[in-house]
C-alpha cells in the first residue's frame, strides 16, 4: 500500500515536534505543552506508523521501547578509551594539581570548566549522521557493554540530534536516577511488598543492566552529556566550554550547574558553592570535576594510563554516623587470618545501609578503645569498604564489654594462634577449615591462577559444604553428576563445566605456584620463583636463604614459602594435586640467581651481628666448601687474623650451636643440588632484548591479561618487580592504577601506557 503524501507528510512533522518538545522539556526544562498533550502527538504517530510500516524510522519517538528481551550484553569496543580520572581529597590535592598543569603549560593561570561529579554511570552514545545508533557502558575504559535498547528508552536522550550533525559522533555522559524518581520507584516497590532500593546510584545501575528494555523503560531514569569522545567530519571548537554549548545545541541535555573557573581559587570556590547546595539538589553528588577548558592545552598535557593529566575529581569527605556496635564476628580469611567485623545497628552512611564495618585488627580495637555496646563513628565513602574511626566516649554504657579474640576458630573449632611478629590471629585448620578452603578454591580457579571458567563462589560453597570438594585436586575428580543437582549455582551447564576443569589439567608454573594462595605470594612473586628456580620440586624444598636469593623476595615471603610447604595440611593437598596436574615450562635454574649465589653470599644470609658481605668474603676467600669455612670458624688465631674481636666472637658463638652448624652445611648441599654451586653449574641464561636491564612494574587494569604483558617484556629481555622504588626503569599503568602509579609519580619514574610498553618492545 502506497503512503498518502499527506500522511508521510503528517507523520515528518509529528517527529520533528516530538522531538523538539523532548529537548524543551529535557535539555531546557522549558516544556511549551503538558504532558496530556504530547502524549496524545505520540499517539498520532503511532497510528500512522501502524497503519504505514513504511512510516517506521530509527530515530522515530516511537521507538523508545519495543526490542525484545536480550540473553547478554554484548561487548562495544570504545573507539577512544572512557578514561577514569584522578582524585583530590583536599585544598593542597587540588592545588597541586593546579601547579601540574600551569607547569606543564608553562602558563601562570589556566581556566577550568567545574561540573557537578554526579553519583550515576557514565555512558557513551554513538551518533551517524545525527542518529542515535548504538550506547554502551563504560566498562573497563577500553570496552563496554552494548545497552543500547535500553538507552533508548531514556526520554532525556534524542534519537536524533537537532541542526546540521557530524558524520559520526560519540557522546560522553552520565546516566542517573534523580531523587523524586527514587522516591517513586521505592514507594511503588513498597506497594508490591518488594525489597526497597538502597540508593540511586544502585537503582540506577540496576535499570540500565535489565536484560529487558520494557523493565528499564519504567524506570524514572535521567542523563547529562559532559563531553564528546571519537567524531568524524567535524572540527573541534578551542574550548571546552563550546563543546558543551554544541552538545546543548544539537538538543542534548547538559547541566546547568556547569560554570567556567579561573585557577585554583575558581576551583576552590566552585567546590564550596556546590557542597554548600549539595543537599538541596534533585540528585546525588559525590564531588566536583574541574576540566582544563584549552582543549589544545589537553593535548599537550596528555594522560597518564588511567587518567587525563588535565582533570581531576575533587571528592567530598567521606560520611560519618553515629550507631551503636552491638557485637563483633571474626571472619576467617584464606590464609586462615581471623579479622574482627563490627556488627552494628543498621545506618544509614554515604549513600548506602551499613550494618557491618571492619576493625582491621586486635591492635586497632585496642588503641581506638572500642567495647560491645559503644556508640561509634562509622565512615563510608563510595565504594570503600565502611570502617569504626572511633569511639563516643560520653555515651559508653556501664556494661559495655572488652572485646575479646576467640581461642578457636569460628568456622572449624581449631585453636587460634597469634602470629609471632604481629597483630594476626590466625585458625591452624587449614584446609580443615571450611572458610579457607573456600576461599582458597575460589582463588585457585580465579583467572590469574588456574583460569577455571564456570567454578564460581556459589558451586564452590555449595561442594564444600557437602564435602565433595576437600582439596583443589578434587575439582579434577568432579563428574557431571556431582554438578548436575547444582545446575543452578553453576555458571556453565554441566557438562561444558567437567570440560573446562580437564582443560586445565596443564598449568604453568608461574599459575600453579600464584594457584596455591600461599601468603605473601602475589602474581609478581610467583613469576619471578618460576622464573628463577625452574622447578616445583625445587621450590618445595628451598631454605628461606635460597628464596632469597631471587631479587623481590624478601624475608617474609620466604619464610610464608617454607611453612607453607613445611605444613602437613598443606603438603598433602599438594601432593593430591601434583598427581592430577602437569606441569609447562620447567627448566634450570637461572643464570642471574647462580651468579648472586656464593658461600659469602649464605653466610652473610645467618645474620650474625657484624657479619655483613664484606666481612664474610674475607671469611671465606680462597675456601672450597662450608666444611673449610667452619675450620677456620674454629681456629682462633686464623679466624682472629680475619675479623675483629668483637665480630670473631660473636660468630665463632653463633657456630657453637650444632643446629647452626647443620643448617648452614644443609644450605651448601641444597646449592649444589640446585646446580647454583660447584664446578658444573647449568643455568638457564634469560633472553636478551630491547628490554634488557630494565625493571618493569604492572598495575592497575590492562588491554591484555597481566600474565601476556609479563610474557612480552620478560621475552625482550626485561624483568617484573612488584613493587615500585627507585630502581625501577618504567611502570606500565592500565586503567584504575592505584598505590604503584602514585609511588611512580613521587619517585619520578617513567609511566607508560599500554602502548608506550609496545613501542619500546619495536624499537
Amino acid at each position: 500500500m502506497s503512503v498518502p503524501e499527506a500522511d508521510r507528510v503528517r507523520a515528518e512533522a509529528l517527529r520533528a515536534e516530538l522531538h523538539e518538545h523532548n529537548r524543551r522539556y529535557y535539555s531546557l526544562d522549558d516544556p511549551s505543552i503538558s504532558d496530556a498533550e504530547y502524549d496524545g502527538l505520540l499517539r498520532e504517530l503511532q497510528a500512522l506508523e501502524a497503519q504505514f510500516p513504511e512510516l517506521l524510522t530509527p530515530d522515530s519517538p516511537t521507538q523508545r521501547v519495543g526490542a525484545e528481551p536480550l540473553k547478554a550484553f554484548a561487548p562495544v569496543p570504545h573507539r577512544l578509551p572512557m578514561q577514569s580520572l584522578g582524585n583530590a581529597f583536599g585544598d593542597d590535592e587540588l592545588r597541586d594539581f593546579d601547579r601540574r598543569v600551569r607547569e606543564g603549560l608553562d602558563l601562570g593561570s589556566v581556566d577550568y570548566v567545574a561540573e557537578p561529579k554526579l553519583d550515576g554511570l557514565a555512558v557513551s552514545l554513538q551518533y551517524v549522521d545525527g542518529v542515535f545508533v548504538q550506547g554502551a557502558t563504560r566498562g573497563d575504559g577500553e570496552t563496554g557493554e552494548d545497552i543500547t535498547a535500553n538507552l533508548r528508552t531514556i526520554r532525556a536522550i534524542p534519537l536524533k540530534l537537532k541542526g546540521a550533525a557530524p558524520a559520526l559522533v560519540e557522546v560522553r555522559g552520565e546516566v542517573y536516577l534523580p531523587h523524586a524518581g527514587f522516591a517513586r520507584m521505592n514507594a511503588e516497590a513498597a506497594a508490591r511488598g518488594d525489597k526497597l532500593y538502597v540508593n540511586p546510584r544502585n537503582a540506577a545501575a540496576g535499570s540500565l543492566r535489565q536484560l529487558d528494555p520494557q523493565m528499564t523503560a519504567r524506570r524514572p531514569l535521567a542523563f547529562y552529556a559532559y563531553g564528546i569522545g571519537a567524531h568524524e567530519a567535524w572540527r573541534l571548537p578551542a574550548r571546552h566550554s563550546q563543546v558543551l554549548a554544541q552538545l546543548r545545541d544539537w538538543g542534548l541535555p547538559v547541566s546547568g550547574l556547569i560554570e567556567t573557573v579561573h585557577g585554583a581559587d575558581g576551583c576552590l570556590k566552585y567546590f564550596a558553592a556546590m557542597q554548600a547546595r549539595r543537599a538541596t539538589l534533585p540528585f546525588d553528588i559525590d564531588g566536583v570535576v574541574y576540566k582544563l577548558d584549552d582543549l589544545a592545552g589537553r593535548d599537550e598535557l596528555g594522560s597518564v594510563a588511567r587518567a587525563p593529566r588535565w582533570a581531576i575529581a575533587h571528592k567530598f569527605a567521606a560520611e560519618e554516623a553515629e550507631t551503636v556496635l552491638e557485637s563483633v564476628d571474626f571472619q576467617v580469611g584464606r590464609s586462615g587470618a581471623l579479622t574482627p567485623t563490627a556488627r552494628l545497628r543498621t545506618v544509614f552512611v554515604g549513600g548506602a545501609n551499613v550494618s557491618n564495618a571492619t576493625l582491621h585488627n586486635m591492635d586497632e580495637i585496642a588503641r581506638k578503645d572500642v567495647r560491645v555496646g559503644d556508640t561509634v563513628i562509622v565512615r563510608r565513602a563510595g565504594d570503600v569498604i565502611p570502617e569504626v574511626k572511633g569511639v563516643v566516649l560520653a555515651k559508653r554504657p556501664a556494661d559495655a564489654t572488652a572485646v575479646v579474640m576467640a581461642s578457636f576458630c569460628p568456622v572449624c573449632g581449631s585453636n587460634v594462634e597469634k602470629d609471632p611478629d604481629g597483630p594476626i590471629y590466625r585458625c591452624i585448620g587449614r584446609l580443615v577449615c571450611k572458610a579457607q578452603l573456600k576461599q582458597l578454591l575460589q582463588h585457585f580457579v580465579s583467572r590469574r591462577a588456574a583460569d577455571i571458567e564456570g567454578v564460581g563462589e556459589s558451586l564452590i560453597d555449595e561442594l564444600v559444604d557437602r564435602e565433595v570438594l576437600k582439596t583443589p585436586a578434587d575439582l579434577f575428580t568432579l563428574q557431571v553428576a556431582d554438578v548436575a543437582a547444582l545446575y543452578k549455582a553453576a555458571e556453565l551447564a554441566p557438562l561444558k563445566l567437567i570440560e573446562a576443569i580437564a582443560a586445565r589439567r596443564s598449568l604453568t608454573l608461574t599459575r600453579l605456584i600464584y594457584a596455591l594462595g600461599i601468603p605473601s605470594v602475589g602474581e609478581t612473586t610467583a613469576r619471578d620463583l618460576a622464573r628463577h628456580l625452574g622447578s616445583f620440586a625445587r621450590l618445595r624444598i628451598a631454605y628461606p636463604e635460597v628464596l632469597m636469593l631471587i631479587e623481590g623476595v624478601g624475608a617474609t615471603a620466604a619464610e610464608e614459602i617454607r611453612w607453607f610447604f613445611a605444613d602437613a595440611h598443606n603438603a598433602g593437598a599438594v601432593d593430591a594435586l601434583l598427581g592430577r596436574i602437569t606441569i609447562e615450562g620447567e627448566h634450570a635454574v637461572s643464570a642471574e640467581i647462580a651468579e648472586r649465589c656464593s658461600l659469602a653470599a649464605l653466610l652473610a644470609q645467618q645474620q650474625i651481628k657484624g657479619l655483613g658481605a664484606v666481612k664474610a668474603e674475607k671469611l671465606v676467600a680462597a675456601s672450597s666448601s662450608m666444611i673449610e669455612v667452619l675450620a677456620r670458624i674454629d681456629d682462633a688465631s686464623a679466624l682472629s687474623g680475619l675479623l675483629d674481636e668483637k665480630t670473631a666472637v660473636l660468630v665463632r658463638q653463633y657456630f657453637d650451636d650444632e643446629d647452626h652448624r647443620r643448617h648452614l652445611l644443609d644450605l651448601e648441599a641444597q646449592l649444589h643440588d640446585f646446580g647454583l654451586l660447584g664446578k658444573t653449574v647449568v643455568a638457564r641464561v634469560l633472553p636478551t632484548g630491547p628490554l634488557s636491564g630494565k625493571t618493569f612494574v604492572l598495575t592497575g587494569t590492562l588491554p591484555v591479561p597481566r600474565d601476556e604483558a609479563a610474557a612480552q617484556i620478560e621475552a625482550a629481555g626485561g624483568k617484573l618487580s612488584g613493587s615500585v622504588s627507585k630502581k625501577t626503569d618504567y611502570v606500565v599503568a592500565g586503567d584504575a592504577a592505584g598505590s604503584k602509579l602514585t609511588k611512580a609519580e613521587q619517585l619520578g619514574v617513567a609511566v607508560l601506557d599500554y602502548g608506550g610498553l609496545q613501542r619500546l618492545l619495536s624499537a
